[in-house]
């Protein structure tokens, strides 16, 4: 059995990065220590002022003759290879000379020295590697743009001539980066359909990945999906039981036990806060799961009692009504209360009207443009 590729440094600097920000002191320690170590004067001047470390001077500059130094013996070595050897051994040093470039400069030089080294490779599963690479360096440095401009090109080579394994490889990134542009069904799917095949250990654990891909489902997919794609999936159940409460909180949704649910929210959203593609999206989250249980429990009933529901989520009714009233208000949950009566009655939603309602809208909105468009011709 072939080993785990280890995350790539770059990602798990970033993990720290986040951690650090939000008060890990020996996060914060530990990010120090890593950059130092491998020579990322650019990062560590960046990090440094983001978390309030005290400027070395001597230390900036010691770096930074140990990395020009470095340089040209990289330099030295492509041309080298260009002069006396053959494009496999260009491609090797130009290779290396990127991934030193990425650890030592900035996003915008990294790209350049990738770049080169595209193309100077000639294979396509190579040339999908060195823009998985890229991709990477999007999801350290939090552009969004760009890394969705190299999925895009990595999709391009693999139509193109990639194997299934680097194909299975793109899908867990695509899912990751929906995630993170907070696309939780675009994520659960693609999550979903990799948790056979997972291997891309270089972008995240293989924790994380069963901690996004339950995440993602819970707020997105149906509930006998839910039970049958995930709660039941042999390869979540190896390692859910070591995500803090994740295995109760899916079951309590599954199995209908709305009180484990409530009473185990909090540390869910605890745990998310420590992630940095989730963290972000920890209270958008926190608000879906919600609407979902509550959607879930309405839809078995024509009324139920306010106090009733309450005692079943083990809340006060205070806290219940103003949850609600937010919700259907907000148009997510489609109910009424009566709380004089102390009564919540469901309401079902009119499919064929809010399809009418849509396209009017839609028409209205066209009318408007070609409106617009009609004053700016005839000017």
């Amino acid at each position: 059995m072939e080993e785990d590729i280890p995350q790539d440094e770059l990602l798990r600097l970033a993990g720290l990065r986040y951690a650090a920000k939000n008060g890990n002191e020996e996060a914060g320690s530990s990010l120090k220590e890593s950059l130092i170590e491998r020579k990322a004067l650019v990062l560590l001047r960046e990090v440094g002022k983001e978390l309030d470390w005290p400027k070395d001077s001597t230390l900036e500059a010691r770096l930074e003759s140990e990395i020009a130094k470095e340089r040209e013996e990289l330099e030295a070595k492509v041309k080298d290879a260009e002069e006396n050897f053959g494009e496999s051994e260009v491609r090797e040093a130009l290779l290396t000379q990127s991934k030193f470039v990425a650890r030592t400069g900035s996003l915008s030089e990294a790209v350049e020295a990738y770049d080169k080294t595209l193309e100077k490779t000639v294979g396509s599963g190579q040339k999908i590697d060195v823009v998985l690479a890229l991709i990477r360096l999007g999801f350290a440095a939090n552009d969004f743009d760009f890394t969705r401009k190299n999925i895009a090109r990595a999709k391009e080579l693999i139509e193109k001539g990639g194997d299934w394994e680097r194909k299975n490889r793109l899908r867990v990134y695509e899912g990751v980066f929906n995630l993170a542009r907070r696309d939780m069904a675009g994520g659960a799917k693609l999550l979903l359909e990799s948790l056979a095949t997972f291997s891309a250990t270089e972008l995240c654990s293989y924790r994380d990945f069963i901690l996004y891909t339950v995440i993602t489902a819970l707020v997105s997919v149906d509930r006998p999906t839910l039970k049958g794609s995930v709660a039941n999936a042999p390869e979540i159940l190896t390692m859910i039981h070591e995500i803090g409460r994740l295995e109760e909180f899916l079951q309590s949704v599954v199995a209908c036990e709305y009180k484990t649910f409530m009473s185990a929210l909090p540390d869910i959203i605890a745990l998310l806060k420590t992630d940095r593609y989730l963290g972000v999206h920890s209270s958008y989250i926190g608000r879906e799961l919600r609407v979902v249980i509550y959607t879930q429990f309405l839809q078995s009933y024509q009324s139920v009692r306010i106090e009733s529901m309450a005692n079943i989520f083990g809340v006060t009714v205070d806290f219940l009504d103003e949850e609600l009233c937010r919700f259907i208000t907000a148009g997510r949950i489609n109910c009424k209360i009566d709380r004089v009566g102390g009564i919540i009655q469901t309401t079902r939603p009119d499919a064929k009207n809010a399809l009418y309602q849509n396209t009017i809208k839609q028409g209205d909105a066209l009318l408007n443009r070609v409106q617009k468009l009609s004053r700016v011709i005839y000017v």
